[in-house]
């Protein structure tokens, strides 16, 4: 156990950040932790959408922070790509933190992470924070809110995680590979393991408030399916139960899509009564899945709708993602996860930076 007297390590924290409004509550209570004492020697702001001659856009930076704050213009290809591109500017520190741009540590949140920091073994990768998603009073949560709230049970989320610096090194940083904010953590999280590395459970609390989004987004979710197919080519069948990710519904969606696509076909061939029970096979499912997303919300009328219209397209978006990611992913192999080469990189080409005066 470390010496009540021992002092933190330093650490840098690096937020990839599209520039949204929320960065500025992050930043304010990362602000409140450099008051407090327990604050980073730098912040890496990775801005992902550059302006037009490649520099990164200007951002709001509490004015406590600008002296230890850089801006580095993002490659916009995902939140593990600019991962990657912060680590080289967050300077040679033994820890890196790394935060979303739409989190809010909480209070106490600098003496957490020291006290995080200071127990943690030699053995250890990264120390994750508990994550909180607050979701409204008096009423029961949006099939969005539930799918935000999940965030607070999962095993390893990047939303809050302090790496040791030699462990990213060792496992070569995150894989650019995973363009959307999933499984990218998770996925190094095993490499991880597999190294040898311990991952620990910290003690500092992190929000993660429910973004607004629309009717539409628990379809654009679906191409996370590709990603699951890459997450198996690269750790195998049974990487699931040792990430702790739930499997989903996609066999579901397979027998919904197929009874679908066989009551196209049929109908094509004249078969009526062959085409009428697949249609029958197709809305049972499609309903079913309706009512297993209707039942634990709301139940207005907005949601209502929303549910009733996406769970009839989820499935066939789900298998296409799925195929699709099959196709994009077969080369991939488990004996060779770094494949194709160069697709991880911990020490990028740092991008034009700029730094944040006050």
């Amino acid at each position: 156990m470390p010496q009540a007297s021992a002092l933190p390590p330093p650490y840098a924290i690096v937020v990839p950040t599209l520039g949204r409004p929320s960065l500025r509550a992050c930043l304010d209570a990362v602000a409140d932790a450099a008051a407090a004492g327990r604050g980073p020697v730098r912040i890496v702001l990775v801005h992902d959408r550059p302006g037009p001659d490649g520099t990164p856009p200007a951002l709001d930076v509490p004015p406590a922070l600008r002296p230890i704050t850089t801006v580095v213009a993002g490659r916009a290809r995902g939140p593990a790509a600019a991962r990657n591109t912060g680590m080289p500017a967050a300077g040679p520190v033994p820890w890196i933190v790394f935060l979303d741009d739409d989190v809010v540590p909480g209070q106490g949140w600098g003496e957490d992470l020291a006290r995080d920091l200071l127990s943690a073994s030699r053995d250890t990768a990264a120390v994750t924070a508990r994550i909180e998603v607050p979701l409204p009073p008096g009423r029961r949560p949006t099939d969005w809110e539930r799918n935000t709230a999940g965030l607070a049970t999962a095993r390893w989320i990047t939303a809050d995680m302090a790496f040791r610096r030699e462990a990213l090194d060792a496992a070569g940083g995150f894989d650019e590979r995973f363009r959307r904010a999933f499984r990218e953590d998770a996925e190094l999280a095993l490499r991880l393991l597999e190294g040898g590395w311990v991952l620990a459970p910290g003690t500092r609390r992190t929000t993660h408030p429910v973004r607004p989004a629309d009717r539409w987004v628990s379809v654009r979710l679906q191409a996370g399916n590709a990603d699951d197919v890459l997450m198996g080519r690269l750790h195998g069948p049974d990487w699931w139960g040792r990430a702790g990710a739930p499997r989903g519904r996609l066999p579901r969606h397979f027998a919904v899509t197929a009874a679908a696509a066989a009551a196209v076909g049929c109908a094509l061939a004249g078969r009526r009564g062959a085409a009428a029970l697949c249609a029958a096979g197709w809305a049972a499912g499609t309903a079913e899945f309706a009512a297993a997303r209707i039942a634990p919300g709301p139940r207005t009328r907005s949601e209502v709708v929303t549910m009733a219209v996406t769970s009839t397209v989820i499935p066939a978006v789900a298998v296409w993602h799925w195929l699709r990611g099959t196709a994009v992913h077969r080369r991939i192999r488990r004996a060779d996860p770094a494949a194709p080469p160069g697709s991880r990189s911990a020490a990028p080409q740092e991008a034009p930076r700029e730094q944040v005066r006050s």
